[in-house]
């Protein structure tokens, strides 16, 4: 069975649970006069039956994120392509008052005008295309 539809059905059911503890508690608070003959609903019922719907929330998020027809557990593994990589060998660039240095090709400078030459300017290499080292 696919990853998604696990975190999908596991996802539905937790907060259908979480639903039906929270109906269930605040049946039980309703029948109480006093806020201490109150508590136990809350502790058993209530607050568990809140904390499923919120887990199920974020399994039925989870299983949006993982691609279709991929079965299998474990993380979602994006290939890099030789174009997604930045392959410029001309000197780092940045831009004015950046922190980062950039090859030419970088996609967060590729496009901006005012890029200029690092020189001999300290700065920190750009983790989207690692200047250094080349």
């Amino acid at each position: 069975m696919p990853a998604s539809r696990v975190l999908l059905w596991g996802g539905l059911a937790a907060a259908a649970a979480g639903a039906v503890l929270c109906v269930l508690g605040w049946y039980g608070i309703s029948g109480e006069r006093f806020a201490e003959r109150q508590l136990p609903y809350l502790a058993s019922c209530t607050v568990p039956g809140a904390a499923l719907i919120v887990a199920g929330a974020v399994l039925v998020a989870a299983a949006g994120r993982v691609p279709v027809g991929r079965a299998g557990p474990g993380p979602v593994v994006e290939e890099e392509t030789a174009a997604d990589v930045p392959s410029s060998d001309e000197p780092p660039v940045r831009v004015p008052g950046g922190t980062l240095a950039h090859r030419p090709d970088c996609p967060l400078v590729a496009d901006r005008a005012d890029a200029v030459a690092v020189g001999g300017e300290e700065l920190d290499p750009c983790p989207v295309c690692e200047p250094w080292p080349r």
